[in-house]
């Protein structure tokens, strides 16, 4: 029997994409991150979902609860193995400082084998997504569990599902508010999609 995991990354920030957000506090959705999650939530009501968990972040915990909304579900349970990369002392940096810097060179060129300064590698990142997975596949045949995390730790969930190294992290996309669906059982694992990203109304009021 199979458990069908949707890997859903947040929504998005108002500032994403021009500094390294991590595990930095007090960072929520922003106007266009709320219609994001939106239009997810609306999405994923046809996958007639049985659970959510979700990272410990603002940003994943407000993606999360618009889909138990929609979806009419007990609030998302908070599950630690989902949260963003411990980034240690680069969180919160501006990625035009962070590339003045050689280790965030390396850890971009050689994931497997670099360490965030004081925090953890893509490996740590990878056994603790799929233990919970392993965890969750367990006494829960048939049913399917939506998991909002962060585009990382979705990216070192898909390697390892493939049977590929980490290093493979920026030959696929995970875009906010994108959809991965994975599906598990005692016979393995696969992918089943990749990055769908819902679609958003447009003013008119029709999906785009």
């Amino acid at each position: 029997m199979t458990v069908t995991f949707f890997l859903v990354r947040h929504a998005a920030h108002d500032n994403v994409g021009s500094f390294l957000a991590g595990r930095t506090g007090g960072i929520s959705l922003g106007e266009a991150g709320r219609a994001q999650a939106s239009s997810l939530a609306r999405r994923m009501q046809r996958e007639e979902l049985d659970g959510i968990y979700t990272s410990p972040r603002e940003r994943t915990r407000e993606t999360a609860a618009a889909i138990a909304s929609a979806c009419g579900l007990e609030p998302p349970e908070i599950a630690a193995e989902l949260d963003e990369v411990d980034f240690g002392a680069w969180s919160g940096k501006t990625f035009a400082d962070l590339d003045a810097d050689p280790s965030w060179r390396r850890w971009n060129t050689v994931r497997s084998l670099t360490r965030t300064p004081g925090g953890e590698t893509m490996l740590d990142v990878q056994s603790r997504v799929m233990r919970l997975i392993e965890i969750l596949t367990s006494g829960n045949s048939g049913r399917k569990l939506a998991l909002v995390s962060h585009a990382d730790v979705i990216k070192a969930a898909v390697s390892h599902v493939l049977g590929l190294p980490v290093d493979v992290w920026p030959r696929f996309e995970i875009a906010p508010a994108s959809i991965t669906t994975l599906a598990v059982g005692d016979w393995g694992a696969k992918v089943m999609t990749l990055n769908e990203v819902a679609l958003q109304p447009n003013p008119t009021g029709e999906d785009t």
